[in-house]
């Protein structure tokens, strides 16, 4: 593995790279990947890749269009140094929640980066909770969505196995927190959004008993924390005892921090998919959980042609 596997990363999540690396027990490989005076790009491979399985790292979180041109040139860097094949691992995917068109004259992003990533070179992409399944069929290159699931559960069970309810904030996470739900043998509650006729979110309803109840909202995503906050306002409506919060991508975007803080949550748990900003590792109700693990055991597979399905549930 250390002769012929090699794994670099851009500048958007080093210690991720570096936690995979570890327990690989392979250098990250060595490249110079900075900018010109004029903010372009600058990618300088500096070890042979040639005939080499080169995995390149690298979440597309903020600053994005920085982070997405920062991999599409170490993906041409390393093609045309001639490596044997070209392994794309995207921890978070951005650009991933524009997957269809739903109004006249928008764009599909997240269809645009796949584009993007195949005509680079990339030949297989390693991705981390998609935001939408369908995502995987916008490539025609091989496309793992993993899933951090296993990593959340375990938290979960050993925290507070089979006692919360878990709460969907929307209708989208609805499959997702059953799923957990199921695994957890607790019980299940939804969040119900009502739309009013100029779009704004006018009501918000919950389904479900929380009344007495630890409440666990799992989302894949928080971002600007509307949707969490939301969430949490229905559950304390309806006698919750105490309330956390799961998500893998913690993209906390703007004020969320401060929103976080400022909440009525005991805890946040998310994942480093991405890496948490300064004021967010300073907040005492964030916690992480690393999802190093199952992206290493997963190139592990991926470089000695094995299956990966087991990974996937």
């Amino acid at each position: 593995m250390r002769g012929i596997l090699k794994i670099f990363g851009g500048n958007s999540n080093p210690a991720l790279l570096q936690s995979i690396c570890d327990i690989l027990d392979v250098a990250p490989g060595k490249a110079l990947v900075s900018s010109f005076s004029d903010g372009e790009v600058r990618v300088e491979i500096h070890e042979n890749v040639r005939g080499k399985d080169v995995y390149l790292l690298q979440s597309t979180c903020h600053p994005i269009n920085r982070n997405v041109v920062e991999l599409l040139v170490l993906i041409d860097a390393v093609k045309r140094a001639s490596a044997s094949r070209i392994n794309v691992v995207i921890p978070y995917y951005g650009y991933g929640r524009k997957d269809q068109k739903d109004r006249p004259r928008v764009p599909i992003t997240a269809k645009l980066i796949a584009d993007l990533l195949s005509v680079a070179g990339a030949q297989r992409v390693i991705a981390v909770d998609l935001h939408a399944n369908q995502i995987q069929g916008f490539f025609n290159i091989p496309v793992d969505n993993l899933f951090a699931a296993k990593v959340l559960l375990q938290d979960l069970q050993e925290r507070f196995g089979r006692d919360a309810v878990i709460v969907a904030p929307d209708a989208g996470g609805v499959e997702r927190a059953r799923a957990f739900a199921k695994r957890l043998h607790a019980d299940l509650a939804i969040i119900d959004r009502r739309y009013g006729v100029e779009q704004g979110v006018n009501d918000w309803r919950l389904v479900g008993d929380v009344k007495g109840r630890t409440v666990v909202i799992l989302d894949d995503m928080i971002d600007t924390g509307r949707t969490l906050l939301r969430a949490m306002e229905a559950t304390m409506a309806s006698g919750a005892s105490e309330i956390h919060a799961y998500c893998v991508h913690p993209v906390l975007s703007g004020s969320t921090v401060d929103k976080v803080t400022h909440a009525p949550l005991v805890s946040l748990t998310v994942t480093d998919t991405i890496p948490l900003s300064s004021n967010a590792a300073a907040c005492g109700k964030i916690r992480v959980i690393s999802v190093a693990p199952l992206l290493a055991e997963t190139i592990r597979r991926a470089y000695n042609e094995e299956s990966v399905s087991s990974l996937f549930v």
